[in-house]
């Protein structure tokens, strides 16, 4: 574990699926760039919609967190917020190391 790392604790029994999650959450931060650029706010919207509810099924509540920043933000077309929040995702993306765990004990 590196010093600076966010530490994710997931069930184990979502072990295969978690690096195909992270990496449509990275996905996720170009189209929110994207969106921004083009004033898209409904498609941050659904972005930020969709973070915060899986990010927390899958073991990663700051996304739950950061996906409702981003869809309240979106919906107040406010770009300032909307920015913070997608660089805020993005480090949580690279600080993340996930700890599987077995949540039966």
């Amino acid at each position: 574990m590196s010093a600076n790392a966010t530490i994710a604790y997931v069930d184990e029994s979502l072990e295969s699926l978690i690096p195909r999650y992270l990496a449509r959450r990275a996905a996720d931060v170009e189209a929110l760039r994207h969106a921004m650029q083009q004033g898209a706010f409904e498609e941050a919207k659904v972005i930020g919609h969709r973070l915060k509810g899986s990010g927390g099924g899958y073991g990663f509540d700051p996304i739950t967190d950061i996906g409702a920043t981003i869809e309240r933000a979106a919906n107040e077309s406010d770009k300032v917020t909307l920015s913070a929040a997608t660089e805020e995702l993005e480090e949580y993306l690279v600080k993340v190391e996930v700890v599987f765990v077995d949540e039966e004990e």
